[in-house]
């Protein structure tokens, strides 16, 4: 995922041999999702054009937009199913700059991409333009891009900064969770897995968002209780796997479906190649895995 820790964590291969467990670790005068460099980075622009095009069509044949955005995430999501998995697919070379991949999807920005394309669905734009100025909406913080650390790499930072900008709401308390004070501090402390923290201003502020975010508390639903927690979650609403990793707050993301009658998870996984929908609900699938033992929901607006 884009980050594992979800921590946007940056380089998911880096984390894995440091953790040995999934991590996705503005200026005024500016537009909301204004970029610093406009031009988005991809390896295949045209391409990436020509999917949201061809989904943006399928949408309006379908007529998504006349239901309820959870709704809209979940459909879309499932024309992804079998989109190859790539980790670190936001680490581009060269200064931060917009990552634009849709052939391509880790965990974060497959919850990133599923978002924002439907909220535009459900607004009835089709235009690319409006897709990347949402893109960079909803991944840097309060949606500016200005280098590497504006980018929202810690997933619970994600989480709140997009309910403040009114995209979401975190409905954890809502489900009984019971919070998460444990102090963040993963990139800090692994500064040789991050290219980008070779340099020392961006160290510096990495550590300083560390330090702010380590004051508050994430709310969580213990893995014993996602079962009973079940029936308040929709269709669409965005599940972030608790790390157990010393100072990671978040291990994965994706969305939850409800097949059958049970709550699974549809996500971008690591162990796998592909987007793909959980085989074992998803209450399950966190008491199988030691470096997960809770999940943080919050429902898209």
């Amino acid at each position: 995922m884009r980050r594992i820790a979800i921590i946007t964590v940056t380089t998911w291969l880096a984390v894995l041999v440091l953790a040995g467990a999934t991590a996705v670790v503005r200026h005024a005068a500016r537009e909301p999702g204004a970029a610093q460099d406009a031009t988005p980075y991809s390896t295949d622009l045209e391409r990436d054009r020509q999917i949201f095009r061809e989904k943006m069509e399928w949408a309006r044949r379908e007529r998504l937009d006349t239901l309820p955005l959870g709704e809209i995430i979940a459909r879309l999501g499932a024309t992804f199913v079998g989109t190859t998995y790539t980790p670190a697919t936001l680490e581009a070379p060269g200064p931060e700059r917009l990552v634009v991949n849709l052939r391509e999807l880790d965990c974060v920005t497959f919850v990133e991409n599923m978002l924002v394309m439907a909220r535009l669905i459900r607004e009835r734009r089709s235009d690319f333009g409006a897709y990347l100025a949402e893109l960079t909406r909803v991944r840097y913080r309060g949606g500016w891009l200005d280098g590497y650390p504006s980018r929202l790499h810690y997933f619970s930072e994600w989480l709140a900064d997009n309910q403040q900008k009114g995209l979401l709401r975190e409905i954890g308390r809502e489900l009984g969770g019971i919070p998460d004070d444990r102090p963040i501090h993963f990139m800090s402390r692994h500064p040789d897995a991050y290219r980008q923290l070779a340099d020392p201003g961006n160290l510096a502020a990495i550590r300083g968002i560390e330090e702010r975010l380590s004051g508050g508390a994430r709310t969580y639903v213990a893995e014993s209780r996602i079962d009973e927690a079940a029936p308040g979650i929709r269709n669409g609403d965005i599940i972030a796997a608790k790390s157990t990793l010393d100072g990671l707050d978040v291990a994965h993301t994706g969305i939850a479906l409800w097949v059958d009658g049970r709550l699974h998870l549809m996500h971008a996984p690591l162990v796998g190649s592909a987007v793909e929908i959980s085989e074992v609900p998803l209450a399950e699938r966190i008491l199988r895995i030691t470096s997960q033992d809770g999940i943080l929901v919050a429902r898209p607006l």
